[in-house]
């Protein structure tokens, strides 16, 4: 077995402009007559012992020139303060979080599991992975929620539901952002194929959505052109078809056969039975559309005409009369011509007329496949919002929860209007048939409520959802009860519900802290932090608090708590400001330029000025860089493994150089190592939208394969790219996919390949991750020499995480305190490497391990090793009560696969079956392959048989 180190794949850089016109300047003398509360006025700073230098106009708009002095003196008698004052503390309440949040998420995801083993029907079965998904949506995990839509596509029977699954697997990988892929573009996959999605056959266990698509490009219907065969006409028996003036010479049996209605009307008791001529004037078809009747009567082929109406006049021919084959060859064939959404507007009200199904599933199609601009087009949010339109889809079977559940997600996710969301939400519950689907539906729509202000609603909407079980929808009522001044019913809530429940959550104490005040409230927060240290709500509220009480640097490392672990806009926001209160720019825009990283267009103080703008102003207080200053500050945070700073630097030099591709790949590289996955895919996309040349391009699309899923996809792109131009990165990425073990476990091959990567020209940086990873193969080889040369190497350019790779060389040849103190110059260089910590533990006694962990834990509660390590340790003492608390106390907060099963394991040890078929159930929930655990189970499900019978 290979392996690579888990690095991820990537690098950085900066710089920044200063507008300092007189349009920014009076934009800037407004922004000073608003003044939030809490904001430190200049008398009140004089008081304090300690002054705290708050951010004022003038300092930001001081410029070395003359001009630029006279503009910014304007602002000398200005009040002396942050533009927007201090962070409001009413202002950074938490959010009610959308998704179904089960008291009891390990039993949630256990019984969801042990719910689609025993089901048989694959229709229900697909069902039951929608609904895992909206319950693992709680995790925010992307592989493991797409996995989920890939289950239910696997399972998926009718059309409808292929349509919907297909298309919102294609919406979560967003091609539609890479230039020249069009929307209805085939993968190469069964899976998201538009064309294998209008097929209507079950599941097939012998041949996987996942196989390759046998899909071409051309038309779906590519029927040539059937002449009239006089020959054939005159040898069987003919009747004629008088339309006007027109006459079409058919075959009787041929006609007959298309339907029963037919073959009666030619050879049944009716008068026209006898006739050789008919009268087709009055039945609504044209003489062409005949003429196609009549051709298809004979070949089975719809063949081409100048006008889709031709057609159009058959399928309603087809309905009249009952010709089933033959509406559905005109379905097929008008299908083939919707290729955009004003085609399936005008389409699709034809075939809801003809209840034409596939023609609507393929409309639905094109619609869906373009969210989210579909979404902004208004006709096509009229098709589904209004209650015509949606009785129309209805009749013709496109109308399901299925459907306005990734519709309400788009307009969620993209923030479309919030009237325009409420519409969808309000027909999502329209749509909701079984319990957690009601559940879901009025829980979003009263978060939506919630948020637009309209607290009588949204209170009845979270009734709803709490009266049906989901006890998380308890935060909407009491939330909606204090905004409307009933906080002693808010908190009373509350406290029934943490009383009630055998073992808290952090949310509700959380929760609880907004409807208490002093000490009570913080004793809340402590108490959420404890039980769930991921909710960043706790960190902020007492960050601001130290704020206002002018400890500025007490909360700064408050805020750091969490940023340590868990990066997220929020955080980075009041970081960034707490460093203007302290007059320190260059750390605030160095903040500021990865908020930008994480979401480009992001808005600070509270949503008052854009960031861009802010990095704008202060650039003019900080020290500029040339492109070559940010590559020796990248090399520097790059050495202190400050992904952050590293985030930053990168985003200063696309200041430079905005369309080079090679740094939007590295700033995706350093997000995914920052586990910010959306935002690391969206700059992936644009690196392989902004390479200009082919082998670059291929490179980029490899990595995107690689992230979703698609290992032989990658490899590929990876051997075309190698085959235009040998390059590092081509190279990087074959020897990266061939290195997971479901591709190729062969090292020989992925060391030769990191070998040819090294040769190439490339920098330090990226040079210094491959040399460790070429160390990591070697170890694995055991050629430990080797793998010390690489890790050296490494360590000489300035790859400070190779520490790492020597330290395990070293333990291997049993030279454990040269391992030890390895991994201390790794800790004594990183910034609060929690990951450090927990790996030196690993070469000393259980002591010194014991002290590292707790510092591991410390900087970063969610890894997950301390935790196991402190349990395995209990059980070795016997203690399995506390072991087994030791675990569930992580599990809590982050129901991780590897803990899961190790509790499981306990339990069996404790022959606690009951409790470890659930744990089992639960891991097997978020991996049904994982080998040790179904080992696990199946041994658990004999020994708790053997105990019952």
């Amino acid at each position: 077995m290979t392996s690579i180190s888990n690095d991820n794949h990537y690098e950085c850089s900066s710089s920044s402009s200063s507008p300092t016109s007189e349009k920014i300047v009076n934009l800037i003398r407004q922004f000073t007559n608003t003044m939030k509360s809490g904001g430190l006025k200049l008398k009140e700073r004089c008081k304090k012992p300690t002054q705290v230098h708050a951010l004022t106009i003038n300092s930001i708009l001081s410029s070395s020139s003359n001009s630029d002095e006279t503009s910014s003196t304007q602002f000398v008698n200005a009040k002396s303060h942050l533009p927007y004052g201090l962070p409001d503390l009413h202002l950074i309440e938490p959010p009610i979080d959308r998704y179904l949040n089960h008291v009891d998420f390990v039993d949630s995801i256990s019984e969801i599991y042990r719910r689609i083993t025993q089901c048989f029907s694959d229709s229900e079965r697909s069902c039951l992975y929608l609904e895992q998904y909206a319950i693992l949506c709680a995790l925010g995990d992307p592989k493991l929620l797409r996995r989920s839509l890939q289950s239910a596509r696997e399972h998926a029977v009718d059309v409808h539901s292929k349509v919907v699954l297909s298309a919102w697997l294609r919406y979560e990988r967003r091609e539609d952002e890479l230039v020249g892929v069009s929307a209805m573009d085939c993968i190469g996959k069964v899976l998201e194929c538009p064309k294998s999605a209008l097929v209507s056959n079950g599941y097939d266990p012998f041949r996987s959505v996942f196989d390759c698509c046998q899909c071409v490009c051309e038309n779906a219907s590519e029927n040539d052109e059937c002449l009239v065969d006089d020959n054939d006409a005159k040898a069987e028996e003919t009747v004629c078809f008088c339309i006007g003036n027109e006459v079409i010479r058919c075959v009787r049996p041929k006609i007959a056969s298309l339907s029963s209605p037919l073959n009666t009307l030619l050879y049944g008791s009716f008068v026209e039975s006898s006739k050789e001529s008919i009268d087709f004037s009055q039945i609504g078809i044209s003489v062409e559309a005949m003429r196609g009747v009549e051709i298809f009567s004979r070949t089975k082929k719809i063949i081409d005409f100048d006008s889709p109406s031709i057609v159009l006049d058959m399928l309603s021919f087809s309905q009249k009369f009952c010709c089933e084959e033959m509406k559905a060859a005109c379905e097929v064939y008008l299908s083939s011509l919707v290729s955009n959404i004003d085609d399936a507007l005008i389409f699709i009200e034809y075939g809801c007329e003809e209840h034409a199904s596939l023609l609507v599933a393929s409309c639905l199609q094109v619609l869906l496949r373009d969210l989210p601009n579909s979404l902004n087009n208004p006709k096509v949010l009229s098709l589904f919002c209004s209650p015509e339109s949606m009785e129309k889809l209805s009749m013709v079977g496109h109308v399901s929860f299925l459907l306005y559940y990734f519709l309400t997600h788009v307009a969620i996710e993209e923030k479309m209007t919030p009237s325009n969301t409420v519409m969808l939400l309000e027909r999502l519950t329209e749509c909701a048939e079984k319990k957690w689907q009601k559940t879901l539906a009025c829980h979003q729509l009263g978060v939506l409520l919630f948020e637009e202000e309209e607290y009588k609603n949204a209170q009845n909407c979270f009734k709803v959802a709490y009266e049906m079980g989901h006890v998380y929808s308890a935060t909407g009522l009491a939330r909606t009860m204090y905004k409307q001044g009933k906080t002693y019913l808010a908190r009373d809530l509350i406290n029934k519900i943490i009383s009630d429940c055998k073992k808290p959550n952090g949310w509700m104490y959380q929760e609880r802290s907004l409807y208490n005040l002093g000490s009570k409230k913080i004793q809340d927060l402590e108490s959420a932090t404890k039980l769930d240290p991921t909710l960043s709500y706790p960190y902020k509220y007492r960050a601001v608090s130290m704020v206002i009480e002018n400890s500025i640097n007490e909360a700064i490392e408050e805020i750091n708590k969490i940023i340590r672990f868990k990066v997220s806009t929020d955080c980075l926001e009041l970081r960034a400001w707490f460093y203007l209160v302290l007059e320190d720019y260059q750390a605030a825009v160095r903040d500021i330029r990865a908020l930008l990283s994480l979401e480009p267009y992001y808005m600070m103080f509270h949503g008052k000025m854009r960031c861009d703008y802010l990095v704008d102003l202060l650039s003019q207080r900080v020290k500029q860089w040339t492109p070559a200053d940010c590559w020796l500050q990248l090399y520097d945070r790059w050495s202190c493994i400050d992904d952050i700073g590293s985030l930053a630097i990168i985003h200063q030099m696309m200041a430079h150089e905005p369309g080079k591709s090679l740094l939007r790949f590295r700033q995706s590289l350093l997000l995914l190592r920052l586990n910010c996955q959306k935002a690391a895919m969206r700059s992936l996309r644009l690196a392989r939208n902004l390479s200009t040349t082919n082998h670059e391009r291929l490179v980029y699309e490899g990595w995107i394969f690689y992230d979703t899923g698609y290992r032989e996809e990658a490899l590929s792109k990876a051997e075309e790219s190698i085959s235009l131009q040998r390059s590092f990165e081509a190279y990087f990425l074959k020897a990266y996919t061939l290195a997971d073990a479901s591709v190729d476990p062969d090292s020989s091959s992925v060391i030769q390949l990191l070998v040819n990567a090294l040769k190439c020209p490339s920098d330090g940086l990226r040079k210094g991750q491959a040399l460790n990873n070429l160390g990591s193969i070697y170890v694995d080889c055991g050629k430990y020499d080797l793998a010390a040369d690489c890790y050296i190497n490494a360590l000489d350019i300035k790859h400070t995480r190779a520490h790492q790779g020597l330290a395990r060389v070293y333990s291997l040849k049993d030279e454990r305190k040269a391992a030890y103190d390895e991994m201390t110059k790794l800790i004594e260089k990183a910034e609060n490497n929690a990951s450090a910590y927990e790996k030196r533990s690993e070469y000393c006694d259980r002591d010194y391990a014991m002290s590292d962990l707790c510092m591991a834990t410390q900087l970063d509660p969610l890894r997950t090793y301390p935790y196991r390590y402190r349990a395995a340790v209990l059980m070795d003492e016997q203690k399995e009560t506390e072991a087994v608390e030791e675990l569930t106390k992580a599990i809590a907060f982050k129901p991780e696969l590897q803990m899961l099963h190790l509790r499981a394991a306990f339990y069996e040890s404790m022959s606690d079956y009951d409790l470890a078929l659930r744990d089992c159930e639960a891991a097997l929930c978020l991996d049904p392959n994982h080998k040790e655990t179904l080992e696990l189970y199946n041994r658990t499900q004999k020994q708790a048989a053997e105990l019952y019978t």
